[in-house]
């Protein structure tokens, strides 16, 4: 087992398997690891090869628990601001253009909470104990913790989340929404890439275009996020995979996406 902190696998289904792989750390995100994640997701963006992707934790106690506070506790505020400037993996993440499943299992807590919360799709094991820390060490989530969080769970779970820094037991976390998808102890990683393939034989338009609509939702007043779909329905209708797709149907074959 190589010992950089990022393994990637890019399967013959389509699918690239994203591994943290810092298991003495709990998979913390550090900058180094935090780099290598975006240089990682910006190259499988590019990637034809590539329509889906599963992140997960190696090791058998944590997804990510959280990030390397001491990197951060001797900046200032301004320093920390400029951090904050740039573009940072939560970004990184919640903008690559097909769709990422976080696997979850173990401890996801602060920033591995907000890069689960980044994903597209949650699917966590029995173990699981997902907290947003950050109360604890005079701090508030910075990365997406109240935001996102918001948006999935409502303002109630996200107040206690936040207010608290409980854990959330895997079984309540699925109960709010905060888990999109609950499996037994250690089949999270089996059961994301299973969920992938289910995707990786469609269209890689028509994957991207319905992330790309799902994701106005979150950002547009109804009436124009009606019309935001509908355009992306007619970019998906104008494409070969499109035309391709139609055919194939009328002929009652299958089809042959090619991503265009």
């Amino acid at each position: 087992m190589t010992d950089a902190p990022v393994l990637v696998e890019i399967r013959d289904d389509h699918i690239a398997v994203i591994s943290l792989n810092r298991p003495d750390k709990l998979n913390a995100l550090n900058a180094e690891v935090r780099g290598v994640l975006m240089e990682t997701f910006d190259a499988l963006a590019e990637d034809d090869a590539v329509r889906a992707v599963v992140i997960h934790g190696m090791g058998e106690k944590a997804f990510v628990a959280g990030a390397d506070i001491t990197e951060f506790a001797a900046r200032t505020a301004d320093e920390q601001r400029a951090v904050y400037r740039t573009k940072r993996i939560y970004e990184a993440v919640a903008d690559f253009p097909k769709p990422v499943i976080a696997a979850i299992h173990g401890f996801c807590i602060g920033g591995g909470s907000e890069l689960a919360l980044a994903c597209d799709i949650r699917v966590a094991d029995s173990t699981t104990r997902i907290s947003q820390a950050e109360i604890r060490i005079g701090l508030i989530p910075g990365g997406g913790g109240t935001q996102r969080l918001a948006r999935l769970v409502g303002r109630g779970w996200a107040s206690i989340i936040s207010f608290t820094g409980d854990f959330i037991e895997a079984d309540e976390a699925h109960r709010i929404g905060l888990i999109d998808v609950l499996v037994d102890e250690g089949t999270h990683l089996e059961r994301a890439i299973e969920l992938a393939g289910r995707m990786t034989r469609w269209s890689p338009v028509s994957l991207r275009l319905a992330k790309d609509a799902i994701r106005a939702a979150f950002e547009l007043p109804l009436a124009d996020g009606l019309v935001y779909e509908m355009e992306r329905f007619l970019d998906a209708f104008a494409s070969d995979d499109g035309r391709e797709g139609v055919a194939a149907f009328v002929a009652k074959r299958k089809p042959n996406f090619t991503g265009r």
